[in-house]
């Protein structure tokens, strides 16, 4: 029984000293670090640029449609690599093949869809 609890005891001491070095090192800061606020410092701070005016601006949708298509495809790359490893074990080729066509033909569906609404011409 002590053997099988071993593992367990090694990856908890591990976690515990990671909580610990991470605590030790933000008390360290907090005591370390001059604490002088000045009004410059509690300015909000974008890119360099002093805030001017409201807060609120007006974002194009078409960029979040851009962002989305990039998930899209990027969650497709990260699928066909694990599948091009398995395609090649025996017993796996078949079946691994339709399954991949199927997921191609999802993603073709959306695309095609994506053109067709026009999303995808930059005006």
């Amino acid at each position: 029984m002590p053997d099988y609890f071993h593992g367990y005891a090694v990856v908890g001491l591990a976690a515990v000293v990671g909580v610990l070095f991470v605590a030790a090192a933000f008390v360290a800061g907090r005591l370390l670090r001059p604490v002088v606020p000045t009004p410059e410092k509690l300015l909000t701070y974008e890119c360099g640029v002093d805030p001017v005016g409201e807060g609120w601006a007006h974002t194009q949708i078409r960029y979040y449609v851009y962002a989305f298509l990039y998930v899209v495809f990027a969650v497709d790359s990260i699928f066909l690599f694990p599948w091009a490893t398995v395609f090649a074990d025996p017993g796996f080729g078949g079946v691994t093949l339709v399954e991949m066509f199927v997921f191609l033909g999802f993603l073709a569906v959306g695309l095609l869809y994506a053109w067709k609404k026009g999303v995808l011409a930059w005006t």
